[in-house]
């Protein structure tokens, strides 16, 4: 045999347990530094950094177990493709943020939200009307890009916490992602572990809907609290005023939000709905606000009214709307948007899925699961080694869908050993990984919602309550053997 055929790769060499921390130390080291250091504004350029090192030690720990560069390469370039799709959502989301701000759209359901929700009440009805929507069109992003935004947009109008008020966006977002028959994640868990779709959603509900119900309590009791120290009506009905005036907030304000819906029931592809989206922003923003557009796009009136529509529209989309109302607090809220916006966040995902791509094709992502499967005892400690293991797929590789595959392909055979059926797996990694993949500020998910709602992802972690109770309940279903479903009635222990 020659020299190169002796030679294993890095995936098929027995790499030590310390080494396969290495990045992991690394990443938890170097994340805690920009964190202590920049604080918030670590996810600007520091958190990057930070990934991107990660990802280095990862691939030297590779090239010395004997892989080339060329397949480190090979397997980068093939995740970040995988990040395309995400990445153009993202510009789209950031064009329609900008184009809705302007349009009166954004403004229109904070003016509507403004007199429907009380502060009393307002957390978690947003909670319920987040997961109204999100079953509805079976996407979380899609859920927090347009009725979570506004909803956001409400509570710090409202002198309430925005940090809380995301969380119980993101909370009902991710209960219809989770349930809807429409959503990707619903979907690709039932197929990874080869179950039935609708049976997958009905063995959901047994851990998601007492999440949904303990979520809804705690946040009525914030509520109840904060409610009493919220904004007063006086300057709830100034504010109102001012968008009233400011805004022709006709029905019509309300088309690129019933356009974007309608799609999304449809099943029409995200990005494309989302564009769609944007653009007819821009078109109501020239039709109902043309003097707020020309003041924004062209302040010394050079330009003919046409002209400057256009260069506003233009700029709503491509660098986002500036807001000139007088009023501090709104001018800071409806101040956002446009694609320029998200290409930090688009770094973000490019650096997070270079670690993972380098964590996977390297070997160690599979060597640092390994002893999880080896020391489980009883049931309980097998759903608690799934939650674990989908939680850290989600720390490691940064997208959610590998924190549902990994696990899902990785336990089914302890599973069927068990006697428990598919079911059991594929509602566990989703209560996991589905959940969870929102609370990693680097995931594809986390800095989504953080960049669309505006509230970092460390800032709404606390409140997240339904993504933070799901978990939990599934480890507690596990050990208390409770809605677990046996091949043949009982477990084999």
């Amino acid at each position: 045999m020659n020299g190169a055929a002796e030679t294993k790769s890095a995936s098929e060499k027995r790499i030590p347990l310390i080494v396969a921390l290495i990045p992991v130390f690394v990443l938890i080291g170097l994340m805690g530094s920009a964190v202590a250091l920049f604080g918030d504004a670590s996810a600007g350029g520091p958190a990057q950094i930070v990934l991107l090192v990660a990802a280095a030690s990862a691939s030297i720990i590779g090239v010395a177990n004997g892989m080339s560069w060329s397949e480190l390469e090979e397997a980068t370039v093939h995740a970040i493709a995988r990040a395309v799709p995400a990445s153009l959502i993202l510009l789209a989301v950031g064009a329609l943020i900008g184009t809705w701000m302007m349009s009166g759209t954004a403004p229109a359901m904070i003016y509507y939200g403004l007199a429907l929700l009380n502060p009393s009440f307002f957390y978690p009805a947003a909670m319920l009307i987040c997961a109204v929507v999100s079953v509805s069109i079976g996407s979380s992003w899609t859920t927090a890009g347009t009725v979570g935004l506004a909803l956001v947009g409400v509570a710090k109008v409202m002198g309430l916490s925005p940090e809380i008020a995301a969380g119980a966006v993101i909370s009902g977002a991710y209960f219809g992602d989770k349930l809807s028959p429409l959503s990707d994640s619903t979907n690709l868990a039932a197929a990874v572990v080869g179950v039935d779709l609708f049976t997958h959603v009905r063995h959901m509900l047994t851990t998601t809907v007492p999440a949904l119900i303990i979520a809804s309590v705690l946040f009525g009791g914030i509520s109840l609290t904060a409610g009493a120290h919220s904004a007063p009506a006086e300057s709830i009905e100034a504010t109102r005023s001012l968008l009233d005036a400011t805004y022709n907030l006709g029905p019509l304000t309300m088309l690129p939000l019933a356009v974007v819906l309608i799609l999304a029931i449809k099943r029409f592809p995200p990005y494309p709905t989302i564009a769609i989206g944007a653009l007819l922003g821009g078109g109501v923003a020239a039709l109902l606000q043309p003097g707020l557009v020309v003041d924004f796009a062209d302040k010394a009136h050079e330009l003919p009214i046409g002209a400057a529509l256009f260069k506003g529209a233009w700029m709503g989309l491509s660098t986002g709307f500036q807001s000139s109302l007088g009023d501090a607090t709104l001018d800071r809220l409806l101040s956002r948007g446009g694609m320029a916006s998200m290409l930090p966040i688009i770094w973000m995902v490019i650096a997070a899925l270079s670690f993972g791509a380098a964590m996977e094709a390297t070997g160690l992502l599979q060597r640092l699961t390994e002893p999880l499967v080896k020391h489980l005892k009883g049931i309980g400690s097998l759903f608690a080694a799934t939650v674990v293991s989908a939680i850290t797929m989600n720390i490691l590789s940064a997208t959610q869908y590998m924190a549902i595959i990994i696990p899902g392909r990785m336990y089914l055979p302890e599973y069927q050993r068990r006697g428990l059926k598919p079911v059991n797996l594929s509602r566990t990694v989703e209560d996991a990984g589905t959940m969870t993949s929102a609370l990693v500020p680097w995931t594809t998910c986390g800095v989504f919602m953080a960049g669309t709602l505006g509230v970092s992802t460390l800032d709404y972690l606390p409140y997240a309550f339904l993504n933070l109770l799901n978990p939990l309940l599934a480890v507690l279903y596990g050990f208390f053997r409770i809605a677990i479903v046996y091949e043949d009635g009982k477990a084999k222990a």
